[in-house]
């Protein structure tokens, strides 16, 4: 069952700035990942999913239910986690929760009471004495206090601990077995890969990518390195899989290291073998590919220049390998 659907959402702000034909889907009980460094388009798309922002063309629909016409139905069954956090100067945690729960209607404080707990949140701090780890832990209660059936998350874990990180995580984990229905925006590689079914890359307004994080996992081409002892065998099986181009693609050779880096498609690992087994070899190792990998093959550019900002989750390292876009 669809839950949220973008359909060709565009805001241009000029200059390459802004969204531009931004489509997804995001069904009951999924939870989606939006994955992109700082200035890529995820707040942007998410304050027209919520109702916040006109688009120029195209519509958001949550609930079957246009988000910008009916953004105030539509809010009383969504959590919502904004990437900036604003909060009156006058109050204390235990004021502003007050405020929220008469605005939510909220009679019943189990869910309430639970995230208190959780985050070990202490409410008569006051607000204007809160740190940035405080103030996202506020947000994350007042946000889910009224136990929605949708989150939509925007950098939910910005200025969070790193113990705190990883308690949003398994908190998250706890609401998509509730069922929940979850859309994730991020550029924390394992925030992202530790939640999401589903992963959205977006790039300069546009999404450039779309997959299921099990194809990430299990994706059937396969990278291998091969270390050799000598110089002899790494040339005598250089010369080898040249001539086998139909399945083995050499990424890298080099003979000061004596290594060779190649792709391989799961049907013909045994291929493989029998032409490793006639060399003498060091070590044979698959390089996995993992999600910051997969994500730097299109902002390859911006991380030679050191123009993109992200944080990581995994070991970084280079990839000319793609995933089919699902």
């Amino acid at each position: 069952m669809e839950i949220i659907r973008a359909q060709n959402l565009t805001k241009d702000y000029g200059h390459n700035r802004g969204i531009f034909n931004v489509s997804f889907l995001v069904e009951k009980g999924e939870t989606f990942g939006f994955l992109g460094p700082n200035g890529a388009g995820k707040s942007t798309t998410i304050r027209h999913m919520m109702g916040f922002s006109k688009p120029q063309s195209g519509d958001v629909y949550i609930f079957g239910k246009q988000s910008f016409k009916n953004y105030s139905e539509i809010l009383n069954n969504v959590g919502y986690l904004p990437g900036e956090i604003a909060l009156p100067t006058s109050d204390n945690g235990e004021d502003f929760i007050n405020i929220m729960r008469k605005l939510r209607h909220l009679k019943n404080d189990d869910m309430l009471n639970y995230l208190i707990e959780k985050f070990k949140f202490n409410p008569k701090l006051e607000t204007k004495k809160m740190s940035l780890g405080d103030k996202r832990k506020l947000a994350i209660i007042v946000a889910f206090m009224h136990d929605p059936d949708v989150l939509i998350l925007d950098e939910p874990t910005s200025g969070l601990d790193p113990i705190m990180q990883q308690t949003f995580i398994d908190f998250i984990k706890e609401e998509k077995k509730r069922g929940k229905t979850i859309f994730l925006s991020s550029h924390i590689f394992n925030e992202v890969e530790e939640t999401c079914d589903r992963i959205a890359i977006i790039k300069d307004g546009k999404i450039v990518s779309t997959f299921t994080t099990n194809s990430l996992k299990h994706n059937q081409n396969k990278t291998f390195d091969v270390y050799f002892s000598d110089l002899k065998n790494y040339k005598m099986l250089v010369e080898d899989i040249t001539s086998q181009k139909k399945y083995i693609n050499v990424l890298n050779k080099d003979s000061n290291k004596l290594t060779i880096k190649l792709t391989i498609n799961d049907k013909n690992i045994n291929k493989l073998i029998a032409i490793l087994s006639k060399y003498k070899i060091h070590e044979f190792k698959e390089d996995k590919l993992t999600l910051e990998q997969y994500f730097m093959n299109f902002y390859k550019e911006e991380k030679d220049f050191g123009g993109v900002s992200y944080e990581r989750g995994n070991k970084s390292g280079k990839s000319n390998k793609r995933l089919q876009k699902q």
